[in-house]
């Protein structure tokens, strides 16, 4: 199963809209497909139409070892898309891991049960470099990242890079950058540009070519409990997502290197 961690440290850069809609363009080419929330606000479980009393369990549960994977996994309304749900519990686990053994491991660990049950495993991140985001990329073969189009978008991508490479030489020496994936591209703006245009000299190759616009469609679909891509699949923002889902497919690592 390959095993992506869709993270930024800063909050309100597409995050959660980038895993929904890349989970379910992947899905729509019949990959089997999980998305875990790990994010305690749970937007990406209520983006996909979850409802707060069918989750019984959670990615909580996972991390505290109260339910395996298979008990916490919930069928969405995408075929070949599931769901491990997030709950407010989430925001204790930090705390409640902290003289847990192994405590960085717990998601990997739950994932390896049954890691051929899906072809591949989205990982919604919180906004934060904890102990969550910590599990997510000890979990996960590579990291992809949303990176909004603003002016200070370079500044929180250093931090993260920076926990990147401790995690490469503490816990994860395999754990690759598949890609940054510039969001709430807004082509009025002059200073948008600039920004994309620095990202990528800055970071070359690693920037996927698709661009995420600012979208109204993209806000209005989480509020009706589906993925813009089935909300409205015309729309620019679902294309750009269904064009950065075919970039994202021709860079997932074979087979053979993704057991």
């Amino acid at each position: 199963m390959i095993r992506i961690a869709i993270a930024n440290q800063k909050g309100g850069v597409g995050k959660t809209t980038t895993a929904i809609n890349l989970a379910t363009a992947l899905a729509a080419t019949g990959q089997r497909t999980l998305l875990i929330d790990l994010d305690p606000q749970g937007n990406a479980s209520t983006g996909l139409g979850i409802d707060h009393a069918a989750r019984d369990y959670s990615s909580y549960d996972l991390l505290i070892g109260a339910a395996p994977l298979s008990d916490a996994v919930l069928h969405t309304k995408v075929p070949k898309l599931d769901i491990v749900p997030a709950t407010q519990d989430l925001s204790g686990a930090e705390i409640e891991l902290i003289e847990v053994a192994e405590r960085t491991h717990r998601l990997k660990r739950s994932l390896d049960e049954s890691a051929a049950r899906w072809d591949i495993c989205l990982i919604d991140c919180p906004p934060s470099l904890g102990l969550l985001t910590v599990n997510a990329l000890v979990a996960a073969q590579s990291l992809l990242v949303p990176l909004q189009c603003e002016f200070f978008a370079l500044e929180g991508l250093s931090q993260l890079l920076t926990t990147v490479e401790r995690i490469q030489g503490r816990f994860n020496p395999t754990l690759s950058i598949m890609g940054v994936a510039l969001t709430m591209y807004d082509r009025r703006n002059r200073l948008t540009d600039q920004v994309a245009d620095d990202v990528r000299a800055c970071l070359g190759r690693i920037v996927f070519d698709t661009v995420i616009p600012r979208n109204v469609r993209l806000s209005e679909a989480p509020s009706h409990g589906l993925p813009a891509l089935i909300y409205d699949h015309r729309c620019v923002g679902s294309e750009a997502y269904m064009q950065l889902a075919r970039e994202l497919i021709d860079r997932l690592p074979r087979p053979d290197m993704a057991a």
